[in-house]
């Protein structure tokens, strides 16, 4: 196996990104979007991520870009300014090849170096252990579940909430 390169998004990696995302609204339950947004819309979601000042990163394995992932804001508010949410979404034929891993660590690397002290993980589907152990791994702490809070495939779905403290985190003010 090539080794992984995690690196910024750019404009010409946004087929790849929007047929990723595609697969994940269709057919998996780490989004509970239902409708799968188009190369112009996810364009737009790029662009208005990356001009907010936010992480956006792709793994590129054997030429291809095979996952995403971005940090965005964890809530509007001015207060949770320095806590950001992070998303990932991987081609399923990368799954459980250290992917994640890495592009989680890029992530997480990434804010650090911008100044956020908190990231949060909102992963859609209880079930959705591969996820689960990827954040676990890379230090986050559980919070909590919310128990069928999204309706996706005929059937309810928790989400599942973790947490990591960045940088200094919460032992030093911003």
């Amino acid at each position: 196996m090539s080794d992984i390169e995690i690196r910024p998004a750019v404009a010409t990696d946004l087929p790849a990104i929007t047929a990723i995302y595609d697969e994940a609204v269709q057919f998996g339950t780490a989004t509970f979007e239902l409708i799968p947004p188009d190369l112009a819309e996810m364009t737009r979601r790029f662009e208005a991520l990356v001009s907010g000042g936010y992480p956006y990163l792709v793994a590129v394995l054997e030429g291809r870009v095979v996952g995403y992932a971005y940090a965005s804001a964890h809530r509007p508010r001015p207060a949770y300014r320095f806590t950001v949410e992070n998303s990932i979404y991987l081609d399923p034929k990368a799954q459980r090849r250290g992917v994640g891993g890495k592009l989680l660590a890029g992530l997480i690397a990434e804010c650090e170096s911008r100044g956020y002290r908190q990231m949060v993980a909102v992963i859609g589907d209880s079930a959705n252990a591969g996820s689960i152990a990827v954040h676990r791994k890379a230090g986050f702490q559980m919070i909590g579940v919310h128990p069928d809070v999204g309706f996706k495939f005929d059937r309810w779905l928790d989400t599942v909430s973790m947490q990591l403290a960045l940088g200094d985190g919460a032992r030093t003010l911003p």
